[in-house]
């Protein structure tokens, strides 16, 4: 047997595959379920590897953007008698935020936000990435800056910053202060603002979650590699690829539901993100060596096919020669049966010469003695 194998993953009846793995769910139940499965989904190349990652990504960014809807829906309601009574003045008006505060507003342990930093007087770039820090270290938090916000969630790596001039013009808000801000929460046209939020956090979120799950596939990939030389497959790194794909499915299921808790809960798991890794690696690790046990059990019997043919070919052979000798020693014999009838047949004439060279002989000794007597 070799030490590498090339290993063929595409699937022996390939319409009949395209079909059952053509829906989404379907490959979500096998990625989970079938990891003997992988190499087979794996072959269907790797735009629909991708295809199924992007739909994998928008599921986990529409759960993200409801969770912030939610919240900023719960903190509106509970805020607004406070907006109204206890909150300073503020105005909105060509892109720049200003309330009527010499001091920064703190608030540490938001329910829905968790720490929220309002300070629209700092223009420091050092004091806004302390304040990043902060909320970064609190797992969830808000920086309300003079032009920009910027939000930190545990379900997103890093900080989101939206900058006032493009979040509100894209709703067709130019300008807007304390009194407008309080009548438009306790009027219907909120939902049109949460619309307008949802749009467009969920393409800021889609990119941002495609990258970083992007980076865990490539991050699984990588031991993906590893296991494939350990085990001697020779197996393409695009192959590997689209395998860690679908081994980060649980993965991904595991932390849309995390996130969903953290809609109603402050829940945190502290080491989440190895887990999240550990799980994927471990998805397809097992896959790559289901495959190379199916390859071993492939090897084996194409040795048995093998030794098998081997056994018919010198059966043959041997049947051959057996049938060459019989038919050498047919020949022989019937070479010696026919010069046995040729000897026979020689003896015979020779026969027949004597005895017509001795009736001859006699005739002429019968004429010699009538001669004499005349």
């Amino acid at each position: 047997m070799k030490n590498k194998e090339n290993i063929d993953t595409k699937p022996k009846n390939p319409e009949k595959k395209e079909k059952t793995y053509k829906g989404f769910f379907k490959k979500v139940y096998y990625s989970i379920v079938k990891i003997e499965r992988y190499p087979e989904m794996a072959a269907e190349g790797l735009p629909k590897a991708i295809s199924y990652f992007a739909k994998l990504v928008a599921i986990f960014a529409i759960i993200s953007c409801l969770g912030t809807i939610y919240n900023l829906n719960q903190m509106l309601k509970s805020g607004a008698e406070y907006l109204k009574n206890e909150f300073p003045n503020f105005i909105y008006q060509d892109g720049k935020l200003n309330i009527e505060s010499e001091n920064p507003i703190i608030y540490d342990n938001n329910e829905q936000f968790g720490k929220i930093i309002i300070d629209t007087n700092l223009e420091d770039e050092q004091k806004i990435t302390e304040y990043t820090n902060e909320i970064t270290q609190s797992g969830n938090g808000v920086v309300i800056l003079k032009d920009q916000i910027k939000v930190k969630t545990q379900s997103v790596i890093g900080i989101a910053s939206y900058n006032y001039g493009e979040l509100f013009g894209q709703m067709g808000i130019t300008s807007f202060n304390k009194e407008t801000v309080v009548n438009f929460i306790n009027s219907s046209q909120i939902y049109s603002l949460y619309a307008s939020v949802f749009v467009m956090i969920f393409i800021y979120t889609f990119v941002i979650y495609f990258l970083n799950l992007i980076t865990y596939v490539i991050f699984v990939s990588i031991f993906g590699c590893i296991v494939n030389l350990m085990t001697k497959l020779r197996m393409r790194y695009v192959a590997i690829f689209n395998m860690s794909i679908y081994s980060i499915t649980l993965s991904t299921i595991l932390y849309m539901i995390y996130l969903g808790i953290n809609i109603f809960t402050p829940f945190t798991i502290k080491y989440f993100e190895p887990m999240y890794i550990s799980i994927a690696t471990i998805y397809l690790i097992a896959a790559i060596l289901i495959l190379k046990s199916e390859t071993i059990k492939r090897q084996m019997e194409i040795i048995k096919i093998q030794e098998v043919q081997k056994k018919v070919r010198e059966n043959m052979q041997r049947r051959e020669t057996e049938e060459k000798n019989e038919n050498k020693k047919q020949g022989k014999d019937k070479e010696d049966e026919n010069e046995e009838k040729n000897e026979q047949k020689e003896e015979k004439e020779k026969n027949k010469e004597e005895q017509k060279d001795k009736k001859e002989k006699q005739e002429n000794g019968e004429a010699g003695t009538c001669n004499d007597s005349i």
